[in-house]
């Protein structure tokens, strides 16, 4: 695949992985998860999965790499859900 595709979707994966980081920090900060939905989490959290088992299967590494972090980060974001509601 062309450099220039490859760092398109590189960056791409970066801006979703990162975006998520800014929710994690003000659940911890305010310990409060009440507006944060659950099911909507969830969901996502499956469709990342998903994106990974994607990623593995065409050995795409910017869409392992993304999805695997990003995974993480909505599993945290759950645990946190559970953890202070």
């Amino acid at each position: 695949m062309p450099l220039h595709i490859e760092l398109i979707g590189s960056l791409a994966a970066v801006i979703t992985t990162v975006g998520w980081i800014p929710q994690i920090l003000k659940i911890v900060r305010h310990r409060e998860t009440a507006s944060i939905s659950i099911v909507t989490n969830a969901s996502l959290m499956l469709g990342v999965f998903l994106w990974l088992l994607y990623g593995v299967m065409i050995g795409s590494w910017p869409v392992i790499m993304a999805n695997g972090i990003t995974f993480l980060l909505i599993l945290t974001i759950l645990g946190l859900k559970i953890r202070y509601s």
